[in-house]
């Protein structure tokens, strides 16, 4: 009976994490599901966006340092990539690198950009605005949360500061990743969205 009793329990522990009820603090983990993305992506306050004025990208000091000579980029480019040498300063010589966004495959570090999931732009017009310095290098160094991924350099730079509303991935098979990270970030950070932005984030959620 005890036994019987034990696997009902974690049973309706495992179907409760399947289903994102069982949570760690807010924005600790990627949401697990499309359903928990649409319940985070539910709680994220609307609001216009606030504008550029004032903003520059020297107010998200990147890239850090991480370990000994590495820094945020290079940590990021050894952690995406397939056997990536490096050299004395941590700079690659050599790997491979396929971008999530336009299926693109790289051999050459300079056709690669890190981009930031929720661009830095985007970050300061709907909150990053008020923050610290320090609190947008973290956000702008973010290695936790899916904030930074190594993608093909013109698409990248295609991407600029755009809201979903505004730009996607080419690869609609990315479309649901990039919905899920866009959100865990904004839901982590409490930065605001657009009513756009939410309409194209719960599209793209369909093709989860």
């Amino acid at each position: 009976m005890l036994l019987s009793l034990v696997f009902v329990v974690i049973g309706a522990f495992v179907v409760a994490w399947q289903s994102g009820a069982l949570k760690g603090a807010p924005g600790s983990n990627p949401p697990a599901s499309a359903s928990s993305a649409g319940a985070e992506l539910a709680q994220l306050v609307i609001k216009a966006r606030s504008g550029m004025g004032g903003y520059s990208r020297e107010k998200f000091p990147h890239w850090a340092t991480v370990s000994g000579t590495c820094d945020t980029r290079e940590t990021v480019l050894k952690r995406d990539g397939q056997n990536v040498v490096t050299d004395s300063e941590c700079r690659p010589t050599s790997g491979s690198w396929h971008s999530p966004y336009d299926g693109g495959n790289w051999t050459k570090a300079s056709d690669v950009d890190i981009d930031h999931t929720v661009p830095l732009g985007q970050a300061w017009e709907s909150g990053a605005a008020s923050w610290t310095t320090d609190q947008r290098k973290s956000f702008a160094n973010d290695l936790t949360r899916p904030q930074l991924r190594a993608v093909t350099d013109n698409v990248n730079q295609a991407k600029g500061d755009k809201a979903p509303d505004e730009w996607k991935p080419p690869l609609q098979t990315d479309w649901c990743a990039y919905a899920t990270d866009w959100i865990t970030v904004k839901a982590y950070y409490q930065l605001t969205v657009t009513d756009g932005e939410k309409s194209a984030l719960t599209d793209m959620l369909n093709y989860c």
